[in-house]
C-alpha cells in the first residue's frame, strides 16, 4: 500500500486539486439531495441516512470513496447557513473568499504556540489584532508616531525639547473560538486584575457564557440587574452598585442573542465609571456594525470598556471560527503568560524570538486570523459595510412583511437583523409546536425567544443575498395548520 500524499510539500497540490474537486461535486449532491435549508424528517431520519452512508466506522481495510460519501452525507444532513430559509441562529454564511484561505491554513497547518510552528502566521496575527482593536477603541497618540524601524523625525525648531513622556498603551486584542472563550477571558482578565473578590454584574439580557464563566472561575453567583425592556436598565444598575460590594465587572451586551437588543452603552459606562466598576461589553453580535458607516454609531460608548467581545463568524460572514477579545489596556495581558522552555525559553526570548504563550488559554492553535486578513483586505470596509447593511436593510423588510400579515404580531422593529414574531393570538404550545414542524418538514429553520413572557419565533438574517421572495418564503407555514 502506497503512503498518502501530504497536504503540503512539493506533491501537495497534484494531490489536492483533484481531491477539491470530489469534495465541491459531493457538496453539490448533497445539497442537491436535500433540497432545503435543513435534510427533512427529523432527528431520527437524520441518523438514519448518515447511518446508512456512513456504515462501519473504521474497517479492515479503507474505502477509496470515503471522501466523497461522507461529505455529499454530511452536506444532505446538514442546516445550510446560505440557504434563505435558514434563520434561526446567529450562524452565518461564511464568503468564498474566507473559505479558501481557511484551506491553506489547513494546509499549512500552522500552529501559534511558538513562533518557530508559525513566524508569518504570528506576526499575521499581530497585524490584525492590533488593527482591529483600534476599530474598537479608535486612535491613540501612539499610533501616529513613527515604527521602531523608521528613520527618527527631524526636529523641528519650535517644538520644545524631546521628553520621554509615557505614551497611552496600544489596544490589543486576542483571537477566540468565539464569544463563548472571549467572555471567559474577559472575566478571568478582571478577576486577576482586581482580586478574586471581584463581583459580576450583569443584566437579565446577558448571554449565558457570562454566568457559566463565573462558575468556571470560582467567582460568586453572578448579581443579575434588570432589563425590563430587554436592555440593561442604568438606574437599576446604579443601585445593584450601590447595594453590592465590590470589586466590580459590569458586563454589558451590544447584540442581545434573543432580540438582538443593544444595551445603552453610554449611560451605562458613566455608571460604571461613577463607582469605578470595569466595564466588559459583549458585543459578539453587535461589533460588527463597527464596519458600517449608517449602523456604527449605535456603538457609542463601546470605546469606554475594558474589554470587548467581538465574534466574526456572526456579522463578519466567517467560519467557524472567528472570535475575539479585543482589551485596552494590553498590559492586563500579562495575567495570561506561561511559561514552557520548550516553547518560550528565556534566551530564546530575549534573542527576539516572539512569545505567544500569553495570547491565549489555549496551546495548540490554529492561525484563525488568516481568514480574517483576507476577508477585511479583500472587501475593506465599504465592502463590509454594505454586507452589514444589506442585512439590515432584510431585517427590516421581513418586520414589515409581518406587520401587514394579518395572521402575525410583531414584536418590535428590528435594532440589528433579528426579528421575532408569532402568530397572532397563539399560545406558547402553539408556537413551539410550528417551529418543530417547519423543522421536521425542511421548510425552515426559526429560533426561538421568550420576551414579555411570551414565546416567539425569531428569525436571524445573515445572509446578504436573501431576496424580497425569500423573506416572503420564509413566512410560509408560521401559522397554525
Amino acid at each position: 500500500m502506497s503512503t498518502p500524499p501530504l497536504a503540503s510539500g512539493p506533491e501537495a497540490t497534484d494531490a489536492l486539486r483533484p481531491l477539491l474537486a470530489t469534495v465541491l461535486d459531493a457538496l453539490d449532491a448533497g445539497r442537491t439531495a436535500r433540497g432545503g435549508p435543513l435534510p427533512a424528517g427529523g432527528p431520527d431520519a437524520v441518523a438514519a441516512r448518515l447511518s446508512a452512508a456512513v456504515g462501519d466506522v473504521l474497517p479492515e481495510h479503507g474505502d477509496p470513496e470515503a471522501l466523497p460519501t461522507l461529505v455529499r452525507a454530511l452536506a444532505e444532513g446538514s442546516a445550510d447557513p446560505a440557504h434563505p430559509r435558514c434563520a434561526a441562529h446567529l450562524h452565518c454564511p461564511p464568503l468564498a473568499v474566507a473559505t479558501a484561505a481557511d484551506l491553506a491554513v489547513s494546509a499549512l497547518n500552522p500552529s501559534l504556540d511558538s513562533w518557530d510552528q508559525a513566524p508569518a502566521a504570528s506576526e499575521l496575527e499581530a497585524l490584525v489584532t492590533r488593527a482591529l482593536a483600534k476599530e474598537v477603541y479608535g486612535e491613540t497618540p501612539g499610533d501616529a508616531g513613527p515604527r521602531r524601524d523608521a528613520a527618527p523625525p527631524r526636529a523641528v525648531a519650535s517644538q520644545a525639547p524631546a521628553v520621554d513622556a509615557p505614551q497611552p498603551p496600544h489596544p490589543d486584542a486576542l483571537v477566540t473560538t468565539g464569544g463563548t472563550e472571549a467572555n471567559q477571558l474577559a472575566l478571568l482578565l478582571a478577576r486577576e486584575t482586581l482580586g478574586p473578590g471581584l463581583r459580576l454584574l450583569c443584566g437579565a439580557n446577558a448571554h449565558h457564557s457570562l454566568a457559566r464563566a463565573a462558575w468556571l472561575l470560582g467567582l460568586p453567583r453572578p448579581v443579575v440587574v434588570p432589563a425590563p425592556a430587554g436592555t440593561l436598565d442604568p438606574a437599576a444598575l446604579d443601585a445593584a452598585l450601590t447595594a453590592v460590594p465590590g470589586p466590580h465587572l459590569v458586563a454589558a451586551t451590544a447584540g442581545t442573542t434573543d432580540a438582538g437588543l443593544i444595551d445603552p452603552l453610554p449611560d451605562l459606562a458613566a455608571v460604571c465609571a461613577a463607582h469605578g466598576a470595569r466595564l466588559h461589553i459583549d458585543a459578539a453580535y453587535g461589533g460588527g456594525l463597527l464596519f458600517s458607516d449608517r449602523h456604527r454609531p449605535r456603538l457609542a460608548g463601546l470605546d469606554a470598556a475594558h474589554t470587548v467581545t467581538l465574534d466574526l463568524h456572526k456579522l463578519g460572514w466567517q467560519p467557524v471560527a472567528a472570535g475575539l477579545l479585543a482589551v485596552r489596556d494590553p498590559a492586563d495581558l500579562t495575567a495570561l503568560h506561561q511559561h514552557a522552555d520548550y516553547l518560550n525559553a528565556d534566551d530564546d526570548t530575549e534573542a527576539g524570538l516572539p512569545d505567544l504563550l500569553g495570547r491565549s488559554l489555549r496551546t495548540t492553535r490554529r492561525p484563525d486570523v488568516l481568514k480574517i486578513a483576507v476577508t477585511l483586505k479583500t472587501l475593506g470596509r465599504h465592502g463590509l459595510g454594505a454586507l452589514v447593511d444589506q442585512v439590515c436593510d432584510h431585517a427590516h423588510a421581513f418586520a414589515a412583511l409581518v406587520r401587514d400579515h394579518p395572521g402575525l404580531e410583531l414584536h418590535a422593529p428590528p435594532t440589528i437583523s433579528t426579528v421575532l414574531f408569532r402568530p397572532t393570538g397563539a399560545t406558547d404550545t402553539a408556537v413551539a409546536e410550528i417551529r418543530r414542524r417547519l423543522l421536521t418538514d425542511g421548510h425552515a429553520v426559526l429560533g426561538r425567544a421568550r420576551l414579555d413572557g411570551r414565546l416567539w419565533l425569531k428569525a436571524t438574517l445573515l445572509n446578504p443575498h436573501t431576496r424580497p421572495h425569500d423573506l416572503a418564503a420564509l413566512l410560509e407555514g408560521s401559522t397554525p395548520a
